[in-house]
C-alpha cells in the first residue's frame, strides 16, 4: 500500500494510507519525525511525498532507506509537459495545487545555476534545484499533498498511454532516490593524486595567485608570436590580435584555429587545453568539492527535457580523462564501470519495431559490426555513420550517402525518426516511448524574415525543432530506459545484501564502488538489470541491451 508522508513545521510528520484512486484510505496519523514514520510502517511499499531532494536526505541522515517513492513535484513536471506540451512550467506542490483549483500558478523558487548538456534551445531545457514554494496562507500542506496526488493519479489515467506514463513517473522517482544516495555516498577521490597530476601537467603554482608555470610559459609564447602582450584567456583579445595580422576569425574554437598558419596557434591551443583543466578541475576545485576522500556532486535527474541528468556544479559529468586517474577505489574495494553498448540504436530498434533492425540488435555485442555485415560491405565505420546520421538528422557527407541504404533495409526504423522530425517541424507534440514530451514550439521561435516570403513553408527555427525531435524520441526513450536499469540495479543489490554503492551515473554509464569480492556479482546484476529493464520498457522484444563492464581499481583504467 502507498502512504502519503509530509514533514510538519515542528519536525514531526503526518502520514496516511492511500487507495488505488490516490485518495486517503485511512486516518491521518502523526509521528515524531519522518524517520520514525517510515520505520513504524514497514508495510508501505511506496511513499508519496512532496520532493525527494529534501525529505530523503533527512531520512538517509537518520539511517533510514526507502525502497520506492512517488515524487509529486517530479510527477507534476512530467504531467504538465505531457498534457500541454509545456515542459519547464512550474512544478512545485503549490503550482500543482493552484492548477487543481484553477488559480494563478506561482513560479518556482529561484533556481541555482546548474551545468547542463548543450541543446538546440535554452527555454525549459533544465530542471534546476530550487527552494520550496509556499502554499497560499491558510492552506494545509498535507491536505494539498493529498489533493494534488489524487489529481495526478486521475491525470495519469487520461494520458495517451497510461501504463507507460505510470512507469515513467515511478522511474523518475526511483532516479531521484538513486541520485540522493549517490550524492551521499560520493565518488572515491584521491585529492593527493589529483594535486600531483596538476603539478605535473600545469607546473607549480606561482606566488600571488598567478597562473601556473606552464600556462604562463605558453601565454608568453603567444604574446611573442604576435609581438605584443596578449591575454590568451580572453577570446576577444585573440580575435583582435589575429585581425591585426590580417587573419579574420569568428571564434577561437580549436577547429577554426587549426586552419590557420601562424606561430601563435600551437602555444595558444596548448594554453587553452591547460586552461580548461586549471579552471574546471584545478586546485580550487579540489578545495571546494573533495572532502574526506569523496567528491559529492548534486545530481539533477531529468535535468534536460530528454530526461538526461545534469549536475548542480562540480562538473561531475565532464571529468577529463587525465583527472580520472584520481578516482580510486578504497583499499580492498573495486570500481565496477559499465557502459551500455550502442544504446540509442538498440532503443530505436525496440521502439520502432523494425523487423530487420530488431534482428540485428538481438544478435551480437557489436550492433554496428552486425549492421555493417548486412548492409555496408563489412565497413563498421560507415554503418555507424549511417545509423547515427538517421538518429541525429545529419544530411550531408557520408551520412547522406548511406541513408538510402538504411531506408531500404530498415524502413520502419527510419520512418519512426522521420515522422518525429516532421511532427516537430510542424509544431506538433512529440513524445518519448514513455510519454516524456518535447518543449513547445515557442522554445524555438525567433523572428525570421524568411518566413514572410511567399511560398516559404518552413523556417530555420522550425527545422531546428524537427532535428531535435528526431533525436528526442530516441535519446529520451533511452534516458527513460536507463532509469529502469538504475532502479533494478539498486533493488537487486539491496536484496542481495551487497555492501556496494552506486556512486556515478552519466547517460549510458554507471559506476558501482564495492568490495573486491562483490565485483563479479555486481557486474552480473548490471547485465540482468539491463535485460529486465528492456522487457519492462518495451515489452517482449528480441533486442538485447548489453553492457561492457570493467572491474578496476582506477577509473582511468576502465577505458
Amino acid at each position: 500500500m502507498r502512504w502519503a508522508l509530509a514533514e510538519t513545521e515542528d519536525g514531526g510528520a503526518l502520514l496516511c494510507p492511500l487507495g488505488a484512486d490516490g485518495r486517503p484510505a485511512g486516518l491521518v496519523v502523526e509521528a515524531a519525525s519522518v524517520a520514525e514514520a517510515v520505520r513504524s510502517h514497514p508495510e508501505a511499499d511506496r511513499w508519496v511525498w512532496r520532493s525527494t531532494a529534501g525529505l530523503y536526505r533527512r531520512l538517509l541522515a537518520a539511517g533510514v532507506r526507502v525502497d520506492r517513492c512517488y515524487d509529486v513535484e517530479a510527477a507534476e513536471s512530467l504531467l504538465i509537459g505531457h498534457e500541454e506540451g509545456q515542459s519547464g512550467q512550474p512544478r512545485s506542490l503549490a503550482a500543482g495545487w493552484a492548477r487543481l483549483h484553477r488559480l494563478p500558478v506561482p513560479s518556482d523558487a529561484p533556481a541555482r545555476a546548474a551545468e547542463t548538456e548543450p541543446t538546440l534551445f535554452d527555454s525549459g531545457s533544465v530542471t534546476l534545484a530550487s527552494g520550496t514554494v509556499p502554499l497560499p496562507a491558510g492552506t494545509d500542506e498535507f491536505t494539498a499533498l493529498l489533493e494534488v496526488y489524487a489529481g495526478q493519479v486521475a491525470r495519469t489515467a487520461r494520458a495517451e498511454h497510461p501504463g507507460r506514463m505510470r512507469m515513467l513517473l515511478a522511474a523518475e522517482s526511483a532516479g531521484l532516490l538513486v541520485a540522493t544516495e549517490m550524492s551521499l555516498a560520493g565518488i572515491p577521490w584521491r585529492a593527493d593524486l589529483h594535486r600531483e597530476l596538476l603539478d605535473e601537467t600545469l607546473g607549480e603554482r606561482m606566488p600571488g595567485g598567478g597562473e601556473p608555470r606552464r600556462m604562463a610559459e605558453f601565454a608568453d609564447e603567444v604574446s611573442r608570436a604576435f609581438g605584443v602582450r596578449v591575454r590568451p584567456d580572453l577570446p576577444a583579445e585573440i580575435i583582435k590580435a589575429f585581425a591585426r595580422v590580417g587573419i579574420p576569425l569568428s571564434s577561437t574554437r580549436k577547429w577554426e584555429l587549426r586552419e590557420i598558419d601562424h606561430p601563435a596557434v600551437e602555444p595558444l591551443l596548448a594554453y587553452k587545453s591547460l586552461y580548461r583543466l586549471y579552471t574546471a578541475h584545478g586546485w580550487s576545485w579540489i578545495e571546494q568539492w573533495v572532502h574526506e576522500g569523496r567528491f559529492r556532486p548534486e545530481y539533477l535527474p531529468g535535468g534536460t527535457v530528454t530526461g538526461r541528468w545534469t549536475t548542480n556544479g562540480g562538473g561531475a559529468l565532464q571529468i577529463p580523462k587525465l583527472v580520472r586517474r584520481a578516482i580510486r577505489a578504497d583499499p580492498g574495494w573495486r570500481l565496477v564501470v559499465a557502459d551500455a553498448d550502442q544504446m540509442e540504436p538498440r532503443v530505436l530498434a525496440a521502439i520502432s519495431r523494425d523487423p530487420g533492425l530488431t534482428e540485428v540488435a538481438g544478435r551480437g555485442e557489436d550492433l554496428y559490426a552486425d549492421l555493417a555485415a548486412r548492409a555496408f560491405g563489412g565497413d563498421r565505420a560507415q554503418a555507424k555513420i549511417a545509423m547515427l546520421g538517421a538518429i541525429y538528422g545529419q544530411t550531408s557527407g557520408d551520412a547522406l550517402t548511406h541513408m538510402a541504404e538504411l531506408r531500404r533495409r530498415y524502413p520502419d526504423a527510419v520512418a519512426y525518426v522521420d515522422d518525429a522530425a516532421a511532427a516537430g517541424e510542424e509544431g506538433r507534440l512529440v513524445r518519448t516511448w514513455f510519454g516524456r514530451t518535447c518543449p513547445p514550439t515557442t522554445a524555438f521561435d525567433e523572428p525570421d524574415p524568411e518566413s514572410e516570403r511567399p511560398g516559404y513553408s518552413s523556417t530555420p527555427r522550425a527545422r531546428a525543432r524537427g532535428r531535435f525531435t528526431r533525436n528526442f524520441v530516441v535519446q529520451g526513450s533511452a534516458a527513460d530506459w536507463t532509469l529502469l536499469v538504475l532502479a533494478g540495479l539498486r533493488k537487486a543489490m539491496h536484496e542481495a545484501g551487497l555492501r556496494g554503492e552506486l556512486v556515478f551515473f552519466q547517460h549510458d554509464e554507471v559506476i558501482v564502488h564495492c568490495p573486491a569480492d562483490e565485483a563479479e556479482a555486481v557486474a552480473a546484476l548490471i547485465a540482468t538489470a539491463a535485460d529486465t529493464a528492456g522487457g519492462l520498457a518495451f515489452g517482449p522484444t528480441p533486442v538485447r541491451f548489453p553492457f561492457t563492464t570493467a572491474i578496476v581499481e582506477c577509473y582511468a583504467d576502465a577505458k
